[in-house]
Parts: C-alpha cells; structure tokens; sequence
C-alpha cells in the first residue's frame, strides 16, 4: 500500500501549457488526502510561492530544491548559506550589474537589472511571475538558495570567486547556488520518507523534467507526465498522459490509488 505521493510543481501538478491546475488534479489530491495517503509538493520554487497548493490542503513542501523541508509548521531541514557569503555575493552582484533573487520562506530580489528583458524573461518562464518583485529587506534573513541571473561567460566570474559554492544551471539564464552539493530533490524526498517513517518502496513520485529522474526511480512506483522528456519517460514504471490533460488523476485511478 502506498502512503505518500510526491508531486513536481511546473508541467506535473500545473499544466504545462498555462500553468492552470486541471480541476480533475484537485480532486485527485484531495481524494488522496481523504484517504490518509501523504501529498508532498517538491519544486525549485521558494515556499512562498506554493500558496496555491496549502489551499488544497497539502501541508508538506519540499521548496527551493531540497535545501527547505516544511511539514506542517515545522522545518525539518534547511540548508542555510552564511550570512558572510549571501553579502559579499549581493555586493558582487552589484558590482558586476547582475540581478540576484533570494529564496526565504519568502521571495525577493536585489534592484540591479529590473529593465533587463532576459531577467523577466527568465522570471516568467521559471517562477511564472508577470513583474519584478520587491527588493530584499534584510540579508540577515536565513537563505536557502540564490539565483544567479547570468549566461555561462558571465556565471564563471562567480564561480571562481566561490569554489566552495554549488552552482547547478536550471534555466538558460539561471543558476541556483547552494550551500551543499548533496541539497536536490531525491536528498529531501529522503529526509521526508525518514520523518514520516515510510518506506521509499510505499511511496509515488510523479515528474516531468530531467531532475525527477532521481526521485522517480528511487520510490516504489515513478510516474512520468506526457509532456515529460523522453528519458524520463524511459527510466518511469508508468507514464501518464499531460498536465494539461488530467495525467494526474488519469495515473492514480488506473494504478488504483484512489
């Protein structure tokens, strides 16, 4: 019996196509939760941009990529970069006229480039977000990770300058850095199954891009969306049909899961 799904957020529980949520995706999550079974949400993005999902009644969110583990209302990991490292790179940043965001339980970014079409551009096709958002208030505040908003010339000044740094490209303009290299998907799906004392062979993960192939062949049972890569369609036990199409809900009730 399987006691915990893990869902992908951008082209898995979100429709590929508009970022709409199917309403037969709804009903599939809330079935799962009626009948005891865990719903876990894994994306890249900060926790604060996951307020859509807490209205379902998901209550645990693996944010950030790994690095924030929330289940409840308590942290049960967090992989924080030192205050030390988050000035001196903002001021690099600054120095060098890139933009940054900031991942908190919130959401910010620094003020550099906020005209820069290739920064709202990358904005809008990673977090889906229509404007800039508002600038950090205290780089005090615990970070979890921070995009860097540069191409591979421009990166590499910024990986020189901080070899103890992870830098891992995710979009053609972003790059997530990270205080360790062991934060990922499948490194906080592993921390939640040791929390909720659950086996990773009675647990369902559910993907569409290239960083869910881990997840998917680590769990008992991976399901690939339609509109996912071939490799990960590949390397799944089961591939369902598209975010847009109900791929959700159609995998969980052939699998008898709900």
């Amino acid at each position: 019996m399987y006691k915990v799904v893990f869902f992908d957020v951008d082209g898995t529980l979100l429709s590929e196509i508009d970022r709409s949520m199917h309403e037969s995706t709804k009903e599939a999550v809330q079935r799962l939760i009626d009948k005891g079974i865990h719903v876990v949400v894994t994306t890249g993005r900060p926790y604060s941009l996951c307020s859509q999902f807490k209205e379902l009644g998901i209550n645990t969110f693996i944010s950030a990529n790994g690095a924030h583990i929330k289940c409840g209302k308590e942290v049960i990991h967090k992989s924080v970069l030192s205050s030390e490292i988050v000035h001196d790179i903002s001021n690099f940043a600054e120095l060098h006229g890139h933009s940054v965001s900031y991942f908190t339980e919130e959401f910010a970014m620094n003020n550099i480039a906020s005209k820069d079409e290739r920064v709202m551009r990358a904005l809008n096709e990673t977090l889906y977000l229509e404007q800039y958002p508002d600038k950090v208030r205290n780089l005090s505040d615990e970070m979890y990770c921070i995009c860097l908003y540069a191409d591979d010339t421009e990166a590499q000044k910024f990986i020189e300058r901080y070899p103890a740094l992870t830098f891992e490209r995710f979009h053609g303009y972003v790059i997530n850095v990270l205080e360790d290299s062991k934060v990922s998907k499948l490194t906080a799906i592993q921390k939640v199954l040791e929390h909720l004392n659950i086996s990773k062979l009675e647990a369902i993960a559910f993907g569409d891009g290239g960083n869910d192939i881990e997840m998917l062949q680590y769990v008992g049972l991976g399901v690939a969306m339609g509109n996912g890569g071939e490799e990960l369609k590949r390397r799944a036990d089961f591939v369902t049909t598209k975010a847009s199409e109900g791929g959700i809900s159609y995998a969980l009730k052939k699998l008898r899961i709900i």
